[in-house]
């Protein structure tokens, strides 16, 4: 569990403001690679959310352990480890529901009638948080942590920002499930690597075809089902091509 966060210094976040991914994710990496304790890189995930999702003010991120119990492993700031204990203490919400449920849980506006009434009272009466998104991570195939995205700003969240948020959920997956499979720094180098031109391949299409986050990664999946080969392989055609998507094989 984190008490401070210990990241700002190698990734400062401009306080919801957007930077450019790819620098961001080289930063991240290095973080990484560098064989920074699970704290460390676990908060400069969160810091990175900060930086890469419009809107997003506070991050963090949220392990069930096997008891049961929830903790907060990592956070940009104080206040988002605040917002997770006032989470726990209720008992739901989007950070909580995100690791029972396959869909990401977004609550853009959490000053009109919400689904989670009872956190949704306490964030407005004891912080400045009003909009919030969650995203699981699947550790060792389980249901065990969650991206937690919290805004200082009411409806920003947006389908722009849940893509960006699920682009480093999957990144964040990957890290997480290192460390707890015990895995060495070059496995934990070939996942991020994958997850970076998953990244730089959704990005081109968004260019190139004026596509969406979201719509631009499930162009990118379906492909990888039409040709039955990894969705990795099919982000470094799209890299290695220029933008361009691999032809559909022919029956």
């Amino acid at each position: 569990m984190a008490d401070e966060p210990n990241a700002e210094a190698e990734m400062t976040p401009p306080g919801g403001m957007t930077a450019d991914p790819g620098t961001v994710f080289s930063a991240l990496a290095e973080i990484i690679y560098q064989g920074s304790d699970a704290g460390e890189m676990y908060s400069a995930i969160c810091v990175a959310a900060t930086m890469i999702v419009p809107g997003c003010d506070h991050a963090s991120l949220l392990i069930r352990k096997s008891d049961g119990s929830y903790a907060t492993a990592g956070a940009s700031s104080r206040l988002a480890q605040h917002v997770d204990d006032l989470e726990r203490r209720a008992g739901d919400g989007p950070c909580i529901d995100a690791i029972e449920e396959e869909a990401p849980q977004i609550e853009p506006d959490l000053t009109t009638p919400s689904q989670w009434p009872k956190l949704a009272a306490a964030l407005l009466a004891e912080t400045p948080v009003r909009g919030a998104m969650g995203f699981r991570i699947l550790v060792d195939k389980r249901k065990g942590a969650t991206l937690n995205l919290f805004s200082e700003t009411a409806g920003v969240f947006d389908a722009e920002a849940a893509g960006r948020a699920a682009v480093l959920a999957s990144f964040a997956s990957v890290a997480i499930n290192a460390i707890a499979k015990g895995e060495d720094a070059s496995s934990l180098r070939r996942g991020l690597v994958s997850n970076r031109e998953i990244g730089k391949a959704v990005g081109m299409l968004m260019t190139l075809h004026d596509l969406s986050e979201q719509e631009a990664f499930d162009l990118l999946r379906r492909h990888s089902q039409s040709f039955n080969i990894k969705l990795a392989d099919v982000a470094r055609l799209v890299i290695d091509h220029r933008g361009r998507l691999p032809s559909e094989p022919t029956a």
